[in-house]
């Protein structure tokens, strides 16, 4: 019987620390990746092949776990069906293969709903980021390079602004005004 444990951040940048287990835990699987879907993550597909009948996983969130709520019955039931217990420390959830626990189902379930639509919101934050930043003339995707609206530089010119005021309306450099103009 081993104590596991798993922890996750979304991105490379963030820290584990957070998601503490203190020194009785016997192995820890941990990875930094979006937690969108339990198929891409190397580190909880490994959990889930090593756990053994009568091993006890813990996790510091459900949201750690996972983001959508099919997501989280699924690993739960899969790690349940081979024998293993599975608690979660922020919520005080513990799903033991051995008992059926009416008020914990109920729980997770909302619980992971909530993760789910905090999640949505999240998502549909970022979008109406994406859709200022392009309104203004100026998206950046990932570390590419800005998109800029050509159009909206030839049309500033047509309305007789200087190369300086497209540039500072549009949030770009005056070079890439010249460019898109003399291009």
């Amino acid at each position: 019987m081993a104590k596991l444990a798993y922890r996750r951040v979304s991105t490379i940048d963030q820290n584990l620390d957070r998601q503490e287990f203190g020194n009785d835990v016997d192995k820890v699987f941990e990875e930094k990746l979006s937690g969108k879907s339990s198929n891409d993550r190397p580190a909880l597909q490994a959990l889930i092949e090593y756990a053994r009948d009568g091993d006890y996983v813990v996790v510091h969130s459900i949201d750690r776990l996972a983001r959508d709520l099919r997501d989280l019955q699924d690993i739960i039931s899969t790690l349940n069906s081979k024998g293993v217990a599975v608690a979660f420390n922020t919520e005080g959830l513990t799903f033991d293969p051995g008992k059926q626990d009416a008020f914990a189902t109920l729980q997770l379930q909302m619980m992971g709903a909530f993760a789910e639509f905090e999640r949505n919101i999240l998502k549909k934050r970022q979008l109406e980021g994406i859709e200022k930043a392009k309104e203004r003339g100026v998206y950046v995707n990932h570390g590419r390079k800005p998109i800029i609206d050509r159009a909206k530089v030839h049309k500033l010119r047509s309305e007789g602004l200087s190369t300086y005021k497209i540039a500072a309306k549009m949030g770009i450099s005056r070079m890439s005004v010249h460019r898109i103009l003399n291009g």
